[in-house]
């Protein structure tokens, strides 16, 4: 895991400021602090994941985030929440389809500041 100080260099480059916003938040909370790491560093590094990985690895009811984006590729067959950096339109489409809860990672730290039943897709 990296230390608030290099996730803070990391942080400086970035010019998104809707992720900087997110790695601020996340360096505020030792469970968020694995998430601000991954986020910070580079993009090659994030978690892209795809709906049928994240269909294998989560439970009905689940709150579960993605420190990259969440693609389109199979389906999901569960009512989940799924917190990430982004999603492709495709896979917006299809999680509102299956009742799932769709919402960005900045938005899910400030409801669940102490990540209560967060489950981290790395």
């Amino acid at each position: 895991m990296k230390s608030k100080t290099k996730i803070s260099k990391q942080e400086q480059r970035k010019t998104n400021l809707e992720l900087i916003e997110t790695i601020r938040l996340a360096k505020k909370n030792k469970c968020w602090l694995e998430v601000a790491g991954i986020v910070a560093g580079s993009r090659k590094n994030w978690r892209n994941m795809n709906l049928n990985e994240i269909d294998k690895e989560v439970k009905e009811g689940e709150i579960v985030v993605i420190p990259g984006k969440v693609l389109s590729q199979g389906e999901i067959n569960k009512k989940i929440k799924i917190a990430a950096i982004g999603f492709s339109e495709k896979a917006k489409e299809k999680l509102l389809k299956s009742k799932s809860e769709v919402i960005l990672i900045v938005d899910e730290i400030k409801k669940n500041p102490k990540c209560k039943g967060v489950k981290i897709l790395k």
